[in-house]
C-alpha cells in the first residue's frame, strides 16, 4: 500500500512551506517516526517524520521548492 507524505500545517497562519532538506533519497528504507525531511516556514525549520515503515518510493517536491500545506510531497511504499 502507498502512503502519502503531506506537507504539514504548522500554525494557524501558515499556508505554505519550503522543502529545506531531504534526509532520505528515493529507494531508501524509512522507519516510522524517522525524520525524512526538513521543512522551512516563515518562522522556523521543522522536521517531518515518516508516518509508516517502508521504501521512500517517490519524492514529489524537490529541495528549495515551496508548496501549499496539505500538498503531497512524497510517497512511501509500506513494508511489514
Amino acid at each position: 500500500m502507498t502512503t502519502k507524505v503531506i506537507m504539514p500545517k504548522s500554525g494557524m497562519a501558515i499556508t505554505e512551506a519550503t522543502i529545506a532538506k531531504w534526509h532520505k533519497a528515493e529507494g531508501d528504507q524509512v522507519n516510522q517516526g524517522e525524520v525524512i525531511v526538513d521543512i522551512e516556514t516563515a518562522k522556523a525549520i521543522e522536521e517531518v517524520e515518516a508516518p509508516v515503515n517502508g521504501i521512500l518510493s517517490k519524492i514529489l517536491v524537490p529541495e528549495d521548492e515551496t508548496v501549499e500545506v496539505h500538498t503531497e510531497i512524497a510517497a512511501i511504499e509500506e513494508t511489514e
